[in-house]
C-alpha cells in the first residue's frame, strides 16, 4: 500500500498511543547508539491517572511489596522492591533509592515477619533500584548482595542461575535491553516474573537498544504464564498478554516511522531526522514532549539501518537523518 503523505489534509496514520504513557517509566535515561539524554533533565511535566499503592502490601503468600517512598514522573508510584519467602530468612528484589521511608517501612515488615533478609538480587545498576543498599546493610549488616556485572561488595548473578529460601525459588535471566546488565526473576511456586523495568505496571519502559530490548521481552515470554511483578507499578495478573502489548506496540512505532519516512515531505526531500519525524507522529503533543520523543525514534531508526532497511543519508547533517533503503534521498 502507498501511504498518503503525512504532511497533506489526508493523513492516514494512526493516532499515537498518549505520550505520557510511553514517558511512564523509571529515572532512567534514554539512551542511544552514540549519545545519552537523560529524562529527568527534559524538565517534563507529565500527569498520569496512578492507581494508588500502599506503602506496603502483601501480594501472594511469599510476596510482600515495599514500595521505594520515591513517586515522581519517572518513578511511578514509586521503585517496587519484594520481599520474599514464607521463613525467616528471606530474599529481597530490589533497595529502591535510598528514602528513609522505605527503610522505616522494612524495618517494620520484618520486625512483623520475624524474619531477616539475607540475599538482596538487583535487578540492575539504575539508582533508584540501588539507593537503598547502604540502608538494607546497616539494617541486616551479614545481607549478600548480587548483581549481573556486580560492583564493590557485591557478587555476580549468573544467567540461569537459581536462588532459594523457604516457600521461594527464584531463577535469573539476563534480559538486556533497559540495561545492558538488567534481569529478571522467575518464581517457580507460582508460575510468575519479577520483571523489574523491562515490564511496568503501567505504561511503556525505555531502553538503551530497541533490537536487545525486543529480544529480551521474546525471551520473557517463554519463561512464565502467569503474573508479572514489575519493578514499578500494580501488580500485573496476566504477564505474557503485557509483554505482547509491549511487543505489539513497538512494532506500531516501527511501522508509523517506516510510513512517515515512505512520504516526500515539502521540498521532495526523502530524507528524515529524528525530530522531523518526530514532528509529525507527535504533532498534536506539546513541543517539550518532543526530545524525548525524539529518543524513541532514534532507537527504531537504529534499527531499521542495522537491518537494512534505512541508511543515513549524505547531505551535510552531519549523518543524522536516514532515507529509506532504496528511496533516493533527492
Amino acid at each position: 500500500m502507498i501511504p498518503l503523505c503525512l504532511y497533506s489534509s489526508r493523513q492516514s496514520i494512526v493516532p499515537p498511543l498518549v505520550l505520557s504513557n510511553w514517558l511512564s517509566q523509571s529515572s532512567s535515561a534514554t539512551i542511544w547508539k552514540g549519545s545519552r539524554q537523560s529524562l529527568s533533565k527534559a524538565r517534563i511535566q507529565v500527569t498520569m491517572n496512578l492507581t494508588p499503592l500502599p506503602d506496603v502490601k502483601r501480594l501472594s503468600p511469599v510476596c510482600i511489596r515495599i514500595l521505594g517512598g520515591n513517586p515522581g514522573k519517572f518513578t511511578l508510584q514509586g521503585t517496587n522492591t519484594y520481599l520474599l519467602g514464607s521463613g525467616k530468612r528471606r530474599i529481597l528484589i530490589d533497595s529502591g533509592e535510598g528514602k528513609p521511608a522505605w527503610a522505616a517501612s522494612l524495618r517494620e515488615v520484618l520486625k512483623t515477619e520475624g524474619a531477616t533478609v539475607e540475599t538482596l538480587l538487583l535487578s540492575h545498576w539504575h539508582h533508584d533500584h540501588i539507593g537503598g543498599i547502604e540502608d538494607l546493610r546497616r539494617i541486616v549488616p551479614h545481607v549478600v548482595v548480587y548483581k549481573f556485572d556486580p560492583g564493590e561488595g557485591q557478587t555476580a548473578i549468573k544467567d540461569g542461575q537459581t536462588f532459594r529460601t523457604e516457600g521461594v525459588t527464584l531463577t535469573a535471566h539476563h534480559t538486556p535491553g533497559h540495561t545492558t546488565d538488567h534481569v529478571v526473576f522467575t518464581l517457580a511456586e507460582e508460575d510468575a516474573m519479577f520483571t523489574a523495568d523491562n515490564v511496568l505496571g503501567q505504561g511503556t519502559a525505555v531502553f538503551e537498544d530497541m533490537t536487545t530490548y525486543l529480544n529480551s521481552l521474546e525471551k520473557m515470554k517463554t519463561l512464565f504464564h502467569g503474573r508479572a511483578y514489575p519493578g514499578h507499578g500494580e501488580l500485573i495478573n496476566d504477564g505474557l498478554r503485557k509483554i505482547a502489548e509491549y511487543i505489539n506496540h513497538r512494532k506500531h512505532r516501527e511501522e508509523q516511522v517506516v510510513q512517515v519516512m515512505k512520504c516526500a515531505k515539502a521540498d521532495s526531500r526523502r530524507n528524515w531526522t529524528g525530530m522531523e519525524i518526530v514532528k509529525v507522529i507527535y504533532k498534536d503533543v506539546h513541543a517539550d514532549l518532543h526530545p524525548a520523543a525524539c529518543a524513541g525514534v532514534l532507537q527504531i531508526l537504529g534499527k531499521l539501518e542495522e537491518e537494512g532497511r534505512a541508511t543515513k543519508a549524505d547531505d551535510g547533517v552531519d549523518g543524522n537523518s536516514w532515507v529509506l533503503t532504496g528511496q533516493a534521498a533527492l
